[in-house]
């Protein structure tokens, strides 16, 4: 069976291929760079911009993962920022929808990456689940649209899943090497309050669950892709320190710094969602490897 990805060569997209071929899947992805099948993975050239798709790629696919979309903690929020943020989801997966559209594909399911950032970027300490409203923030936004994009894949006929991620501990990227990183140097503090939640959520356990959405047909919808227990910023970052065997002792990084050097980004590291795993708990199958953050950190460390 072979699974299409867009975005596959990001952190999420380069462990769920790994993962992918270790359990007998082939494994294609949509690339910017020249078309190149040597390799374990074939590479299929798009050009969002221009409207450009090798339909090949789209024809060959049994399912359908899209993860593509610009870093949204890679860069200061400047306007055309933005819009690079929300556009690089969007476009994207409007282009493989239009050409859908008139191909005889043979595409059984689909899975569309989203974020918890659904509900806004801070909701404080009220349990989140998939019934929460959404939020009004320019996370919140993001999110919106490309849910709603995924939606018009959905209404070809193919069955849809939607997977609002937390956050994603890996050490390849993401955010835990720039939580890391003042902690390594002996300097570890908990940023702004510290009592904010972070609803996390282990690489590979996200990967599984990408995994399980395409191949269990019960699974449709959305669902909060995170671990069963969310913890402060406060115990993540003393955790960590722990595991690293480093001193955890410096005052807590102000909220006023962080705005002044991250400008309106700074509010994804500020704010904080106690976001519950409700729909993957009672109605999937699916077992997590990591359901405690400090064994996450101690695999991962």
């Amino acid at each position: 069976m072979n699974v299409l990805i867009t975005g596959g060569s990001g952190l999420v997209g380069t462990r769920l291929t790994q993962i992918l071929i270790a359990n007998g899947f082939t494994v294609s992805h949509l690339s910017r760079k020249a078309t190149n099948t040597t390799g374990k993975v074939k590479i299929y050239h798009w050009d969002i911009q221009h409207g450009i798709i090798d339909e090949k790629a789209l024809l060959e696919a049994d399912f359908l993962v899209h993860l593509a979309g610009a870093g949204i903690a890679d860069e200061k929020w400047t306007d055309a920022r933005k819009k690079e943020i929300i556009e690089s989801r969007t476009k994207s997966l409007h282009l493989i929808t239009e050409s859908l559209k008139t191909l005889p594909h043979k595409i059984q399911a689909f899975t569309s990456a989203s974020g918890i950032g659904f509900y806004g970027a801070d909701t404080g300490d009220e349990i989140i689940t998939e019934q929460h409203s959404s939020g009004n923030d320019f996370v919140a936004d993001c999110c919106i649209q490309w849910e709603a994009v995924a939606d018009e894949v959905e209404k070809l006929g193919i069955r849809t899943v939607k997977l609002r991620t937390g956050i994603v501990l890996s050490t390849k990227g993401g955010a835990l090497p720039k939580i890391l990183l003042p902690v390594r140097f002996g300097i570890g503090a908990a940023l702004g309050t510290g009592k904010q939640y972070q609803s996390w959520i282990h690489i590979d356990d996200l990967c599984e669950l990408f995994i399980q959405s395409l191949t269990d047909d019960s699974m449709t919808g959305v669902y909060n892709a995170v671990a069963p227990n969310p913890v402060s910023n406060y115990e993540l970052t003393k955790t960590s320190a722990e595991i690293l065997k480093k001193p955890f002792f410096m005052p807590n990084v102000p909220a006023w710094l962080l705005k002044l050097i991250f400008g309106e980004m700074a509010n994804i590291v500020l704010g904080g969602n106690y976001v519950l795993n409700q729909r993957i708990a009672s109605e999937t199958s699916f077992q997590y490897q990591y359901t405690s953050v400090k064994k996450a950190l101690e695999a991962l460390l």
